[in-house]
């Protein structure tokens, strides 16, 4: 079983002086604590749930990732997830491959149907119904592929047309960054993880969910004619197993008896002393499922 990191809040310590010190602080504790990987949300705002407010401190995710990347030398770096609308497709491939070449081969693609309305109609991002964000979504999805292989030739979609789709440098990472998909909509997501991912990130609030999912997405590998068992599941561990350390860990061997092989951790409160605990009083016994 696997560890990542999602670091997905800036308001601790409230001196935006600190943000940068605290981040490098957490993305080094972390590695050396033995996590795979460490993410940061696509948002311009802060979400407004949870309690959080769209004024609270929000970093720009890729710039982010580029400066982590600097810092650290062995865990996975990607955003939990792209928004889809947030950035062209073939700007998106050149992000990506550049994070893959500047880090070592370290980058993964994670992307997802945007969704965060304040957002987008503040800073001017085209709104869509969701019906055209899906659409978008596999799309993007094609160019990504396609430019991360030897194909420089057009893509010509229903959205999006590109002239040529030359990424050079290549991603070091080979055939290419790992997909991965966020979300858990059963019609849509889950049909494009079978038929593009190399990971998918599900939304569940229970074990049982959780595979009525896995079923689902199971059902379209075999649809399409995909390996199941060669897409990684992994999930979000949520916001309070430092409060029920045992209840979490109960969950997690349950969850990876279904092939869940990651949990993210999201920081509360310090992000240091958040990650240090994990690394002591979950880490460890994690390290056992599975």
């Amino acid at each position: 079983m696997k560890l990542g990191l999602h670091y997905w809040n800036f308001s601790t310590p409230a001196d935006p002086a600190l943000i940068a010190p605290t981040l490098a602080r957490t993305a080094r504790t972390a590695e050396q604590a033995g996590f795979s990987s460490f993410t940061l949300m696509d948002h311009y705002f802060q979400m407004e749930h949870f309690g959080s407010a769209a004024e609270e401190p929000m970093l720009e995710g890729y710039t982010t990732l580029g400066y982590v990347a600097a810092l650290t030398e062995r865990m996975a770096l990607g955003l939990l997830v792209t928004g889809v609308m947030y950035r062209h497709p073939g700007l998106l491939a050149k992000i990506v491959a550049t994070l893959d070449v500047l880090s070592g081969g370290r980058a993964r693609l994670g992307i997802g149907a945007s969704w965060y309305e304040r957002e987008q109609l503040a800073l001017g991002v085209p709104l869509v119904p969701m019906g055209e964000r899906f659409e978008r979504l596999e799309e993007a999805l094609q160019i990504c592929r396609q430019m991360w292989s030897e194909d420089n030739g057009p893509y010509q979609g229903r959205h999006y047309q590109l002239a040529e789709t030359l990424c050079v440098p290549a991603p070091l990472t080979r055939p290419h960054p790992p997909i991965l998909i966020g979300g858990s909509g059963e019609k849509k997501t889950l049909l494009l993880v079978a038929r593009y991912a190399d990971a998918c990130n599900l939304f569940a609030g229970s074990v049982e969910e959780a595979a009525h999912k896995l079923d689902v997405l199971r059902a379209h590998c075999a649809d399409v004619g995909r390996d199941y068992d060669g897409i990684e599941k992994t999930m979000l561990a949520g916001r309070t197993v430092l409060d029920d350390v045992d209840g979490f860990l109960a969950d997690a061997e349950a969850l990876a008896r279904l092939g869940i092989s990651e949990f993210q951790f999201t920081p509360v409160g310090d992000p240091v002393a958040f990650t240090e605990q994990v690394a002591e009083r979950i880490a460890p016994r994690l390290a056992s499922i599975g």
